[in-house]
């Protein structure tokens, strides 16, 4: 792709964006985030704590949201962690408790997945209602699993490089730590846009190279962190949840999840006007079909392009002359 193809692929990648009303979608999705986040961070802490440590894998998950919001909304999610981890007693209960546990965690990713699929104008065949959502319950549990292994990795690589910078800083000048702290960030970097590849290629009914799905989560991954220091930056001078009293945190996680949302599906529309410069041609997978409104606008324009070419729309002195009219 051409640089100078780059300000009309934001330009359109803009203007689609906000023709599908994103910020009803990212609301949907804070809404399900906030119910779904206990089971989720339960399941990811699960899967990564197996190897890490269950205390570990919690103080990481923490620290990182008392880095990014504040410390009352790390709080905040600890004390949620620690409610929805509570089990009842007898063997039933339990049962009862990790389907509902599975069922909160996956939610929000099945909701994501419809929202993604209204960017890319694709539906679930409504053929396969049953099959459909058992796969995509299944799928957004992968995809939950798949998170806990990153967050494994991201907490192996982040002790390494502690104990890299402590030896620089002991061992050599102190301005070679700024190494240490770039090569974390170029890893942290890695890991996010992997995050967004996954969803980008699992979650949405559609069919799509990996080389447009990298270039895209790589997009969404700087417009990411540039977006985290900015808000960081804002909640820790303006702190904007002091005006709601207790619930604050719980208003400062919404914001974030809205603001991640948000990036997540100009994200989106970014990978598929991405695909249609690069002449890719995404279809629906075989379990979809695209949207009514997108069939809609297929056929208007079908239909426009066919009273372009009509005879009656040619000028009589055009020379074009039917057949069988000589």
């Amino acid at each position: 792709m051409k640089p100078k193809k780059l300000l009309p692929i934001f330009k359109d990648t803009y203007n689609e964006f906000m023709a599908e009303d994103p910020f009803r979608h990212s609301a949907i999705i804070s809404f399900y985030s906030i119910f779904s986040m206990p089971a989720l961070l339960i399941i990811i802490i699960q899967v990564a704590g197996y190897f890490l440590g269950a205390k570990a894998v919690r103080g990481e998950i923490s620290g990182q949201i008392d880095n990014m919001i504040g410390p009352d909304a790390a709080q905040q999610v600890e004390t949620m962690i620690s409610h929805a981890g509570t089990s009842g007693s007898g063997i039933w209960m339990q049962i009862v408790g990790i389907g509902i546990l599975l069922y909160g965690a996956t939610t929000v990713f099945f909701q994501l997945q419809k929202s993604l699929n209204d960017f890319w104008d694709v539906r679930a065949n409504p053929k396969n209602d049953i099959l459909k959502l058992v796969v995509d319950r299944a799928t957004s549990l992968g995809i939950i699993i798949a998170i806990g292994f990153i967050l494994l990795i991201s907490l192996v690589v982040s002790t390494a490089l502690s104990i890299i910078s402590d030896w620089i800083e002991a061992q050599f000048p102190s301005y070679l730590i700024y190494l240490a702290m770039g090569l974390s960030i170029i890893i942290n970097f890695g890991i996010i846009t992997l995050v967004f590849a996954i969803i980008y290629k699992v979650l949405p009914d559609v069919e799509i190279k990996w080389r447009t799905v990298w270039i895209g989560a790589g997009v969404t991954s700087v417009l990411f962190l540039l977006g985290k220091f900015a808000l960081s930056f804002y909640f820790s001078k303006a702190n904007p949840g002091s005006a709601y009293g207790a619930a604050g945190s719980i208003i400062l996680l919404l914001s974030w999840v809205s603001y991640s949302s948000l990036i997540m599906f100009f994200g989106a529309k970014f990978t598929k006007v991405y695909a249609r410069y690069s002449n890719e041609k995404i279809v629906p997978s075989s379990h979809a079909e695209y949207s009514y409104g997108y069939q809609l606008r297929m056929k208007a324009q079908e239909n426009a392009e066919a009273r372009q070419n009509s005879p009656d729309n040619i000028p009589k002195d055009s020379g074009y002359r039917p057949s069988g009219s000589y």
